[in-house]
């Protein structure tokens, strides 16, 4: 006599399995490491305390 096989389990089995695959792609295309995100977090930073020490207050302003 053959195996049964659950096809709803085998069904969410396969979807699983795909969408673990496709999670794999998009970590290699979109994922960026530790230090490419801390040195964008910098980058930010400085250029955002750059922009405020070149701030004019109202006070200042002759």
């Amino acid at each position: 006599m053959a195996d049964l096989i659950n096809l709803n389990r085998a069904r969410k089995t396969k979807a699983r399995e795909q969408a673990a695959k496709q999670a794999d792609v998009n970590r290699v295309k979109f994922g960026r490491t530790k230090s490419e995100r801390a040195a964008e977090r910098l980058r930010a930073r400085q250029a955002s305390d750059l922009l405020d020490q070149h701030r004019i207050d109202g006070r200042d302003a002759s």
